[in-house]
């Protein structure tokens, strides 16, 4: 076929020029041999303005049609099962979690083993066997297809977490929320982080603020190995990120600081610990509290929050409401940002 040859240094202005005036035949890929490329023409291609190529005939690979995942599943699910399959499935590391409905079950695997052919960077997919429940909130999942593990390291925001699905809690859909704490803590804050996890809150605020000093408390010992293994891969100092292993009603009443900032990511009971963190928040401080909530409850749980606050002793007024991300149909992960009066 006709293909454009062109020296490397030349590469990308040719290239362009070539989409400028739609000559690049798009259904071939370009290839490289020593110090030249060659971009595949149309037949009917005027290049002769391009003075910095030369015509030749070359065999060319052809691009691979991208094969829609949907048309696989067709071969083996109807379409009243495609559609009852969720839109988008969660993906912590090189591991996709899939949730199946109870009519596919007896499909998983055969679904499972359809996202991994189809998806290069998963290694793992595995199934929700049960929802996040007990004291430290976690989940068991059960392997469908690929290596046979549960473990895995999670980029996110320069930030790499080694965890394990079934030992810690942790979520990829509040990755934009811990950004945005960590964009709003200024200069000098001294920030506490109440129930840190594997440690995605503690060091992505090292990461991406100049936060003077981080404390992060955890219950779960395992999450807390997590956390600590986290900070030395990171490379985090230990003395800005301090990590403690307890229960937060007894450990933050030890702490001799007060915070400018204090994050409370537990979505289902983080209002039972107001107690003891509103003691512990400067005037003036922001306290970063979560729960999960039906879109039409928002407002109303706002203003229950602040009367809460003045309840226990503390006036605070409402900043900011932020919706962190779709829990279910309706109901969302919500953050009510509190400041201190």
């Amino acid at each position: 076929m006709k293909v454009a040859e062109v020296e490397l240094k030349n590469a990308e202005k040719v290239k362009n020029k070539l989409i400028e005036i739609a000559a690049l035949n798009t259904e071939f890929l370009p290839k490289k041999e020593g110090e030249r490329l060659y971009f595949p023409l149309l037949e009917d291609a005027d290049v002769s303005l391009v003075k910095e190529i030369k015509i030749v005939e070359k065999d060319m690979p052809k691009k691979k049609k991208k094969i829609d995942i949907l048309d696989e599943f067709s071969e083996f699910l109807t379409s009243k099962e495609i559609e009852d399959m969720p839109k988008s499935q969660e993906i912590v590391g090189d591991i996709m979690i899939l949730e199946i409905p109870e009519n596919l079950i007896g499909k998983e695997k055969k679904i499972a083993k359809t996202y991994l052919e189809n998806n290069k960077n998963v290694k793992v997919v595995v199934k929700k066997s049960a929802i996040h429940s007990g004291q430290f909130r976690t989940r068991k999942v059960e392997v469908l297809a690929g290596e046979n593990r549960k473990d895995t390291t999670h980029l996110e925001s320069k930030i790499r977490l080694y965890l394990d699905l079934e030992k810690t809690y942790f979520s990829t859909r509040l990755g934009n929320e811990r950004l945005r704490i960590a964009k709003l803590v200024s200069k000098g804050e001294k920030v506490l982080i109440m129930f840190s996890g594997s440690g995605p809150y503690p060091l992505i605020l090292a990461k991406h603020s100049e936060a003077k000093k981080i404390i992060g408390i955890e219950l779960n010992p395992d999450a807390h190995q997590f956390a600590i293994e986290n900070r030395k891969k990171n490379k985090i100092n230990e003395e800005r990120v301090e990590l403690i292993n307890g229960d937060v009603k007894s450990e933050v009443p030890k702490l001799k600081d007060e915070f400018d900032r204090i994050l409370m990511p537990l979505p289902k009971t983080s209002e039972e610990f107001l107690d003891v963190a509103l003691p512990k928040i400067k005037k003036k401080g922001t306290i970063h509290i979560y729960a999960f909530l039906n879109e039409k409850d928002i407002e109303e749980e706002s203003k229950r929050m602040v009367k809460l606050c003045k309840e226990i002793g503390f006036s605070m007024k409402l900043m900011n409401t932020v919706k962190c991300g779709q829990h279910a149909p309706y109901t969302f992960r919500v953050c009510f940002d509190l400041v201190k009066l």
